[in-house]
């Protein structure tokens, strides 16, 4: 019985939890003229549940756009605009996701971020029971 205890610690241990993971966007030079964003983003790997935090100054303001106006560039039809200096955003389902500088001509320059929002990978499926291991009635 110690073994199958010892078994199951061992187990249990081992299984992979739920994370979520705060990004901050662009990292350490935050949400600025002349980073690469696309760069950023291709680097990392984006689930539900994660953040993306947004640190800038008053002349940047974090717009959530649909995909047409991130390709235009276009912040008059934005799904939420930020001006707090300090912007957190949880994805919280799959899909992609679009975000673009509203103050005019910024975005046009490179200011601007899509990302791609996996399902949770860490998680156990809801409803899904534990495996016994190696068959083990207990």
């Amino acid at each position: 019985m110690a073994g199958v205890v010892a078994l199951l610690v061992l187990l249990v241990a081992a299984a992979p939890a739920a994370r979520a993971t705060d990004y901050t966007v662009g990292d350490w030079q935050g949400w600025v003229s002349g980073v690469d964003y696309n760069a950023w983003a291709s680097s990392k790997t984006f689930d539900v549940g994660d953040t993306l935090f947004f640190r800038y100054n008053g002349l940047h303001t974090p717009a959530e756009a649909g995909e047409a106006d991130y390709k235009a560039c276009s912040a008059s039809n934005s799904i939420q605009t930020s001006t707090d200096q300090s912007t957190k955003i949880t994805l919280t389902k799959p899909g992609s996701r679009y975000f673009i500088c509203g103050t005019p001509g910024h975005c046009s320059s490179g200011m601007k971020l899509a990302v791609t929002v996996a399902g949770a990978s860490n998680s156990t499926p809801s409803g899904s029971p534990p495996s016994t291991p190696f068959g083990v009635i207990y």
